[in-house]
């Protein structure tokens, strides 16, 4: 007998659905909860087959509205969630300098930025032979030049090459500093006391928060030098094993600055180079 498709069978429908060639599509659980809907015969017991097809066609394009609203409250969500990000990635306002006069001196005395940012690794007198090779790097930094330093071990002179190098980026007498040891391993260690002293140092980032505090808003997460921003510009800023660059910031005497190591044996000293972005 012929299927009345006005009044046709649960079990029965849920096999002609099944069998229309895409996988199982109905079972009982699921026609159950659509014969809550207006899909049924009269006295109940039967499906009308074009009560139902109108009804999953009236489903089916409410679907595909709910699903044009999804998308556009997932790409509302996606703008917001960007912007948070932005927003986070902005170190905002700069802490003002402390101490400007003790600040300004000390940019123009190599001998005097050791003593006062230094004090717990330059505790002791200086000796003729210190202030003497004090002198020859401060000439050195500021206006060029070359010379051999020899001194007996333990007498300071790697961390009086450090200190001249920070003290040479932050005041901006050169845009690009290397830092040659023997090796290239030596070369990053000595690179990390700097960037250490640059993270941790209380008296350096009290007088050149422009240079200290984005790089403390970086909390040592390598991903975030990328994005990070000061007043919506970028800071350029870059924090590696090798080379470090300075925060780009308006009026910072070391914006931008490059601080490079290399080692004469195990890596390239010669050919370093960096395209820096136009100074303010």
């Amino acid at each position: 007998m012929p299927t009345n498709p006005l009044n046709i069978k649960p079990t029965e429908l849920i096999r002609l659905m099944n069998r229309a060639g895409f996988g199982t599509v109905l079972n009982e659980s699921r026609l159950k909860t659509h014969r809550l809907n207006d899909i049924n015969t009269a006295d109940h017991k039967g499906i009308d087959l074009l009560k139902y097809a109108g009804w999953l066609t009236l489903e089916y394009f409410a679907i595909d509205t709910d699903g044009e609203a999804y998308l556009e409250r997932k790409r509302k969500a996606a703008e917001r969630n960007a912007e948070a990000v932005r927003a986070a990635q902005d170190i905002g306002k700069l802490p003002e300098v402390v101490d400007p006069n003790r600040k300004e001196e000390t940019l123009h005395s190599f001998k005097l930025f050791c003593e006062t940012y230094f004090s717990e690794v330059f505790y002791l007198p200086w000796s003729d032979d210190h202030l003497h090779v004090i002198k020859k790097i401060e000439r050195a930094v500021t206006r060029g030049g070359l010379f051999a330093m020899a001194m007996p071990r333990g007498s300071g002179k790697t961390v009086l090459c450090q200190t001249a190098v920070v003290w040479a980026a932050l005041s901006g007498a050169t845009p690009f500093v290397c830092l040659i040891a023997a090796s290239a391993e030596r070369g990053k260690d000595l690179l990390e006391n700097i960037k250490t002293w640059l993270e941790t140092n209380p008296l350096l980032q009290q007088d050149f928060p422009e240079v200290c505090f984005p790089i403390q808003c970086l909390e040592r997460i390598a991903n975030r030098q990328k994005g990070q921003k000061y007043l919506g510009t970028p800071t350029r800023i870059e924090w590696g094993a090798d080379r470090v660059i300075l925060p780009t910031i308006k009026n910072s005497l070391g914006s931008g600055v490059v601080i490079s190591c290399s080692g004469m044996r195990g890596s390239e000293i010669r050919g370093q180079n960096y395209a820096s972005s136009c100074k303010f």
